[in-house]
């Protein structure tokens, strides 16, 4: 049995999905294309003893961010200092006051041969906790380039690819993902073209973390291939259409009324549940907006919805070496996921989106 608990909300003891064998390429291509999330099991196993060093490196690189709320000074130090000046230097860092769960941004420009020969500007990383949380210590660090939360970024594949480049750097342990073989086999059949790995995000999820159901949808990019590099998540992955159907099946179902009732107390909440889900269209938008509290209630915080998502077959249970391929094909067909930690420890996670 797995405990899911995220952020104060105990969702209770569940049954560990079943293990499932590694899917032949042709198998994976249609899945993908059926807007499905898809696990290759125990893919990594071999390439988390060659990079354990660079495991064990990243782990303490987090427990120091987390201990000093600080991560620009560690970049400044041996191993990080010495890998970065090869391609990379610092050009500024921000504390990201403005932002609550910023811990601190750090700006960098790339160049080949010398300083002078800066090829890529703007790039940056930004530690951040996941949550509001106080007892969610849970991490993230994002690269990217240019004016954060700009949806755009796919316009400059250059900038992009040197951001993956200095995620490279930072966190070594990268190359699991994107020079892997079977992944690269498995998204070029799908593709129809080699894969690119951009807007790259390291996790580090701690207990009582995760994430709460979302989707990853941003222009140019095909979906996202997570690696579980140690640790363990628990998952709920279903399209949108997919997911759709299951609140309406839920919540029209006369039996789970009592179970709504104990997250949506009010009955004006009840009520207008019940009428978003006579509406497919009115749905689908109310899913979309910032402020989606009802139907947040309800997926992230009820145990019985999480049990029927469950029993309808979409749960995922990742161990290091697992990896989650994730399509986002638009908005209306994307994946949609929610993430639970499992056990006492962080684990390591990546998480790249695929162009």
């Amino acid at each position: 049995m797995l405990h899911l608990k995220r952020r104060g909300f105990d969702l209770g003891l569940v049954e560990q999905p079943t293990e499932t064998t590694a899917p032949a390429t042709e198998h994976v291509k249609h899945t993908w294309q059926s807007d499905t999330a898809i696990v290759l099991p125990q893919l990594l196993s071999q390439d988390l003893q060659k990079h354990a060093e660079n495991i064990k490196k990243s782990h303490f690189l987090m427990q120091n961010v987390l201990r000093t709320a600080e991560f620009v000074p560690f970049l400044e130090k041996t191993p990080y200092l010495e890998n970065m000046q090869k391609n990379f230097f610092i050009v500024a860092a921000s504390p990201e006051e403005h932002d609550e769960q910023g811990i601190e941004k750090v700006y960098v420009d790339a160049f080949e041969n010398n300083e002078d020969d800066v090829v890529a500007e703007e790039l940056w990383c930004k530690a951040s906790w996941l949550s509001f949380h106080d007892e969610d210590a849970s991490l993230r660090f994002r690269f990217s380039w240019g004016m954060e939360g700009y949806e755009d970024v796919s316009s400059d594949p250059l900038k992009q690819t040197w951001a993956g480049k200095l995620c490279d750097v930072i966190f070594p342990e990268s190359s699991i993902i994107t020079q892997n073989d079977t992944i690269l086999d498995h998204l070029s059949s799908i593709l129809g073209k080699n894969p690119s790995f951009v807007e790259r995000i390291v996790y580090f999820n701690a207990p009582n973390g995760g994430a709460q159901f979302h989707h990853d949808v941003e222009r140019g990019h095909a979906g996202v291939v997570f690696a579980q590099l140690s640790g363990s998540t628990f998952w709920l992955a279903a399209s949108k259409p997919k997911l759709m159907d299951e609140i309406i099946a839920f919540v029209q179902h006369d039996n789970n009324q009592a179970a709504i009732a104990s997250v949506l107390p009010e009955q004006a909440q009840q009520q207008t549940l019940t009428k978003l889900c006579q509406n497919r269209d009115d749905l689908s938008c109310y899913m979309e907006e910032p402020d989606h509290e009802l139907i947040e209630a309800l997926i992230d915080r009820c145990p019985t919805f999480v049990a029927y998502m469950i029993s309808q077959g979409f749960a995922h249970h990742l161990q290091a070496g697992d990896v989650l391929l994730l399509p986002q094909r638009d908005i209306d067909n994307c994946v949609w996921h929610s993430v639970f930690t499992i056990g006492d420890t962080p684990g390591e996670a990546l998480s790249f989106a695929i162009r």
